[in-house]
């Protein structure tokens, strides 16, 4: 049976703070300072855990070997020699934001019935550039079975594709045909503008999505600019409901009209700047919730826990929840170490609506699997990482060692070889 399936990041144990990203305000706030990844990726376990509880279908991806001596090498150069910025993106991270893995169109809505998944280039920014081998590595064995799935290597450069988080489906139900919103940037001020059109409509054009169900949408300068380097930084949507910022999209009235006249039974959930800033959405990550449905059939937002920290957010929140709203449900989640490096609930993972029982199941949550990840993690990720400690050649050693642990504990040992 086709159902949701929120594909998780686990946190890897490079996670630092380097200050990578330009255009993601918690990134650069919080460049230098000391993160803690195995904290990060025990609060990703508890979420993942929480959410299996709630009767979500859930899974996960494995962190990338770090550091990318691959990459390096095609840099001419090695950890030894490279400079300490090329040693920073060598040991990034940021794979843990499973939302950039890939574009997904479950079966539905594409030509041949089957789920196409589009890996990212993610070329925009040098730290995230080397993912997408790895990335495709991953999705090629999850979703070996070709009667169900097709994985398309990235759209090629130089058209930057951010993945999900670019990327939303309205519809009546998960099962159901529905309508894939492609939002792409073309100026963001001061800060660069990820998603291409050309990237967005080849990958429309690759999951043979019908012209008629498939919409382009502009996302605002203005939210660019404030620090939404990806549209789900401002705008989120399940099934029938939308739930967005009012200056999320360039042509709001236009865009809203032709989400209406595709899908009649839409709710556009639309938080005015009034009652919420840009600055404030972008800082406790409202819209970076997961909006899902949960067995009940009511729908719920999976928040940060800086969300109830921001006054306005909480009390827009209360506000929908006490009336007549779509949203019924507020769970709120202590993810501080993803969000100081810009990355909320909904970064954290890739949706994917699939029948379970077609996905290579080592990559299938389980209150089993997930209490052996933990204890894993509990004695290989690091328990503090400054940025002067990413020079250390006995770290990058640990790094390796850790996740080839993880490798062989989820029984994944293909992903842990040279090259991976």
């Amino acid at each position: 049976m086709l159902t949701e399936i929120n594909f998780d990041g686990i946190v890897g144990p490079s996670h630092n703070y380097a200050g990578l990203s330009l255009g993601n305000l918690a990134s650069a706030k919080n460049a230098g300072k000391i993160a803690r990844p195995r904290a990060a990726a025990l609060q990703g376990l508890a979420k993942m855990r929480a959410n299996l509880d709630r009767g979500l279908a859930q899974g996960f991806f494995l962190p990338q070997r770090r550091p990318d001596e691959d990459w390096l090498r095609q840099l001419g150069t090695d950890m030894a020699s490279a400079s300490a910025p090329l040693r920073a993106n060598a040991l990034s991270a940021s794979s843990m934001w499973a939302a950039n893995a890939a574009t997904v169109s479950p079966g539905p809505d594409t030509a041949d019935g089957r789920c196409h998944l589009t890996v990212a280039n993610l070329v925009t920014m040098p730290h995230r550039s080397h993912e997408w081998r790895e990335t495709l590595a991953q999705l090629q064995i999850a979703f070996a079975d070709e009667a169900h799935f097709a994985v398309h290597a990235p759209v090629p450069a130089p058209f930057g594709d951010e993945g999900a988080a670019n990327h939303m489906r309205l519809c009546a139900s998960h099962d159901r045909p529905g309508i894939e919103v492609f939002v792409y940037g073309e100026s963001g001020g001061p800060f660069p503008a990820r998603q291409h059109r050309e990237a967005s409509a080849a990958i429309a054009r690759l999951h043979g999505l019908s012209l008629e169900r498939t919409v382009l949408a502009l996302q605002s300068e203005a939210a660019i600019a404030a620090g939404a380097f990806h549209n789900d930084v401002v705008a989120v949507a399940n099934e029938r409901v939308l739930f967005t910022h009012e200056q999320a999209f360039a042509d709001r009235d236009g865009l809203y009209a032709e989400l209406r006249d595709k899908l009649p039974e839409i709710e556009i959930v639309e938080v005015p700047a009034s009652a919420v800033s840009l600055a404030d959405a972008i800082t406790s990550y409202l819209f970076n919730a997961q909006l899902v449905t949960l067995p009940s059939g009511e729908m719920a937002l999976v928040l940060p826990g800086e969300a109830r920290e921001t006054p306005a957010v909480w009390q827009w929140l209360e506000a929908h929840v006490a009336g007549n709203g779509p949203i019924r449900h507020l769970f709120v989640h202590d993810l501080r170490e993803s969000m100081a490096n810009g990355g909320g609930p909904a970064c954290l993972r890739l949706r994917v609506v699939a029948d379970p029982a077609t996905v290579d199941p080592r990559f299938i949550a389980t209150p089993e699997n997930l209490t052996a990840i933990e204890a894993l993690v509990g004695r290989h990720w690091p328990e503090q990482l400054a940025v002067e400690d990413l020079s250390s050649p006995a770290l990058w050693e640990e790094l390796v060692a850790a996740r080839s642990a993880l490798c062989a504990e989820l029984g994944l040992q293909e992903l842990d070889r040279d090259g991976f």
